[in-house]
């Protein structure tokens, strides 16, 4: 299952979706606003996507797992909009028979979704300064910063 949402994630849904008998594992991974980032406070954070495009990418890694790990279950929640501190943005979960294939899956995943799925984040900065993040920046390190909140 694969879900784009602006409400806060159920993290017990998640978990509820990926539950079964056969599976001996559940690894569930939550991506969490954190106050700090390189240095800079950070006051919330927010994802925009081209939701057909973010649902197909989604999609296609779910696939992906499913057809290299003998999942039993594969849960895949992205947040969109604003996320305050402390709140989940994102979440996986999977379930299989043994904890390795659960912890490598659930790895890929993420890793994966972070890399391939075009969702992007907006940091804003407790300074009044906001600021997209693109894979492999590192934010508040952004050659450009955008003018302060108004």
């Amino acid at each position: 299952m694969v879900e784009l949402t602006t409400q806060p994630i159920d993290t017990a849904a998640v978990l509820s979706n990926v539950n079964s008998h056969a599976a001996g594992a559940v690894v569930l991974f939550l991506g969490t606003a954190r106050e700090f980032t390189a240095g800079r406070q950070t006051a919330s954070l927010e994802y925009e996507c081209f939701a057909e495009m973010a649902q197909a990418k989604l999609a296609e890694i779910e696939a992906t797992a499913r057809a290299r790990w003998p999942l039993i279950g594969c849960s895949i929640v992205h947040r969109l909009g604003p996320v305050a501190l402390g709140e989940a943005s994102v979440a996986v979960a999977v379930s299989s028979p043994h904890r390795d294939v659960a912890f490598e899956a659930g790895k890929w995943l993420i890793d994966t979704l972070k890399v391939v799925v075009p969702i992007w984040k907006k940091e804003h900065w407790a300074d009044g300064t906001t600021e997209w993040v693109h894979p492999g920046v590192t934010p508040g390190r952004a050659a450009e910063k955008s003018a302060p909140l108004q």
